[in-house]
């Protein structure tokens, strides 16, 4: 697990399970939804893993509806409603990220986000969590006509960042981040801290580094 070295200029991240702790949002808006039905909240350590999937991931813990499921259109539209409207009451950096930002910031280098998440969420979470005016490049996922593990989003961050693809670094907590990173020809980085799903852990994931916290993240970028 070498250190990237001094060619990287750029370090793009995924938002929510790498930058931002968004579970408790997340989780509370499928709890609402289980009240709601009669049903007892469900611990937010059950919903945590599945929330780097999004709505689909967390009405399928919550309420084990599916797409393609009768009624599941609607519990979505619900879901973001709920979600939407209280994005951001509990949602923090991940301890150790706002002195990592502050660290690349102080290196002269850039950072950016690209994220699955759609911009209607995106942007106001960025912008309340005071982000926004930092970051070089914010991509989310409906900025491209693809989403990661489509590559086209990380490419798009590097057009906007004016980054070569050697010079970047991408870090996600989910496979379809690795696989587009390493498509669109930038080193990755897996975070095992982040959600993580259910699937074959991040070690299996091909990333060129793994790392168990910010603080990790800051030590193979600058060294320990």
């Amino acid at each position: 697990m070498s250190a990237p070295g001094a060619a990287v200029a750029l370090v793009l991240f995924d938002l929510d399970g790498t930058l931002v702790d968004t579970a408790p949002d997340m989780a509370a808006a499928a709890n609402r939804q289980r009240v709601e039905r009669g049903l007892a909240p469900l611990p937010l350590a059950q919903l945590r893993p599945m929330v780097s999937h999004g709505a689909r991931g967390m009405i399928g813990a919550a309420l084990g509806s599916a797409p393609g499921d009768a009624g599941f259109d609607g519990l979505r539209v619900e879901f973001l409603a709920y979600y939407e409207a209280a994005l951001c009451v509990h949602s923090r950096l991940f301890d150790g990220i706002a002195p990592l930002l502050d660290a690349i910031e102080t290196r002269g280098l850039r950072w950016g986000i690209v994220t699955n998440k759609p911009a209607r969420y995106t942007d106001p979470l960025v912008r309340q969590l005071g982000l926004a005016q930092r970051a070089a490049c914010v991509v989310s996922g409906d900025t491209t006509a693809h989403a990661k593990p489509h590559p086209e989003p990380l490419r798009h961050a590097l057009r906007l960042a004016a980054s070569a693809p050697g010079q970047a670094i991408y870090v996600g907590d989910d496979l379809r981040d690795i696989e587009a990173g390493r498509t669109a020809g930038l080193r990755t980085v897996a975070v095992g801290y982040g959600y993580l799903g259910n699937g074959a852990p991040p070690q299996r994931w091909g990333a060129d580094a793994v790392v168990d916290t910010p603080a990790g993240l800051h030590d193979w970028l600058f060294g320990a």
